[in-house]
């Protein structure tokens, strides 16, 4: 199997050489017996193995080029098994325009047992040498950021991490591996919020993370079976079943993402536009060389943040909603949801402000979804300048 539409397609299927299931079983057992003293079908335990959840993570780890996958019960629960890797002493350099999410996990959790976090913006020349110390053992690379649509080139980042000693993890999130494949160009970790695109119908909560190395591989296990917390059968079953349809959905999100991201960028009342699908975008010509495409995500900037909320008050078909990457579009206030636990004035400086909204593109017809923007828009603006 040569392509990645192949793949996702034939995910799980007759994996059961006694059946033939084209479909993997879902296994609801915690336990298993043993043939015999000494002797184990390659499941003890549910925590340990699960044959629906090994048919999952042997698919990811396939998707994205990897040696073994591993699936946890949310994105956070990943991103936790990962940064277990780290201890006191520590440091780890991360993006600095990233989910909220990880930023706690960062500062409120991981700070507590020593391990430090510095932010900066991978594309600025020179602040990677001047961020990295002797204890510096990490790059933590969003690309693209959260919200704002930043570019990191993974490639000259990887260089860099592997020159100094220090491994890279990639949130494939946003790209997936339908468009974006960071263990090919050389990097140790990626993780999935798999709630997301991969699942790509708002219907579950998953994390899946995927390991260069064997060595790697290992050390991230003890870690998931150690702590435990592992995607159910049923889930694994239901994002498998989502994961078939990635390579059509991506390609509809983009196309979607192009047409809404050009008609905002033309919108007097829209102020700036991230997509790196976009002439303008800062990083596209890195995008293009380490990508396929530009995804579905969309974030804008209104002119006036007076028009935030009657604009989210005026959508018809677009929810206002927290999450993103469902075939549902989804329209977020970053500031107060996603990202509200950042401080204030650093969200400010990062252009996380109170007039950033992010627009993650579903598979409906861009027509439609192209009105629902232009009435709110429409609507938010004439209250604006009536008061």
């Amino acid at each position: 199997m040569d392509h990645i539409e192949t793949k996702l397609a034939q995910l799980g299927a007759r994996r059961d050489a006694s059946t033939g299931a084209i479909v993997s079983a879902v296994h609801r057992s915690t336990t298993y017996a043993h043939p015999r003293l000494g002797e184990s079908t390659g499941f003890d335990y549910a925590r340990t193995a699960n044959p629906t959840r090994q048919a999952l993570e042997d698919g990811i780890a396939l998707l994205e080029g990897g040696e073994r996958g591993f699936a946890f019960s949310s994105g956070m629960a990943a991103i936790s098994c990962v940064m277990n890797l780290f201890g006191p002493g520590d440091h780890v350099i991360a993006s600095n325009d990233l989910y909220g999410g990880t930023y706690r996990l960062f500062e409120q959790v991981l700070a507590r047992f020593g391990v430090a976090v510095s932010y900066l913006d991978f594309a600025l020349e020179g602040a990677l040498e001047q961020a990295t110390t002797p204890q510096t053992k990490a790059l933590f690379i969003e690309t693209p950021t959260n919200p704002t649509m930043k570019i990191t080139d993974l490639a000259a980042c990887i260089a860099y991490a592997n020159e100094h000693g220090m491994m890279t993890i990639v949130d494939n999130t946003f790209m997936t591996p339908y468009m974006q494949k960071p263990l090919t160009l050389g990097a140790d970790i990626v993780l999935h919020s798999a709630s997301k695109y991969l699942g790509g119908h708002n219907d579950l909560l998953a994390g899946l993370v995927v390991a260069r190395t064997k060595e790697m591989a290992d050390r991230l296990y003890f870690y998931q079976n150690t702590i435990g917390a592992v995607l159910g059968p049923d889930d694994s079953y239901l994002l498998m079943r989502g994961m078939k349809t990635l390579g059509l959905r991506m390609q509809r999100h983009e196309e979607n993402a192009q047409e809404l991201a050009r008609f905002l960028d033309a919108h007097p009342l829209v102020e700036r536009v991230y997509y790196p699908g976009l002439a303008s975008h800062p990083g596209k010509t890195v995008q293009e060389r380490q990508a396929s495409g530009y995804g579905g995500m969309v974030s804008f900037d209104v002119i006036d943040e007076r028009m935030v909320a009657p604009f989210l008050e005026r959508l018809q078909l677009i929810a206002f909603a927290e999450s993103l990457g469902g075939v549902e579009s989804l329209l977020t206030f970053p500031a107060r949801q996603t990202h509200a636990d950042i401080p204030e004035a650093i969200r400010s400086a990062l252009g996380i402000t109170n007039r950033l909204l992010r627009f993650s593109v579903g598979i409906e017809h861009s027509d439609d979804l192209t009105a629902d923007l232009a009435q709110a828009l429409e609507v938010a603006g004439k209250e604006v300048h009536a008061r």
